[in-house]
């Protein structure tokens, strides 16, 4: 299962809280892909996989 969720406009922590809340509605190897407009949104999830074990498939930075 793939989930998108378009969380432009929230800053830390909402994004990581938001996500998290999604990876509890979906099976074990489902992905939930993310788009934010917080600048420190990837240090934020690179900590919160670290810290799961959940795992960061990819992430782009965009100069916008």
């Amino acid at each position: 299962m793939k989930k998108y969720l378009d969380l432009t406009g929230l800053r830390c922590p909402l994004p990581v809280l938001r996500v998290k809340k999604e990876m509890k509605k979906i099976a074990s190897g489902g992905v939930v892909e993310v788009i934010t407009s917080d600048p420190g949104s990837v240090r934020d999830f690179q900590s919160y996989c670290q810290t799961t074990g959940e795992k960061l498939l990819s992430y782009r930075e965009e100069d916008k």
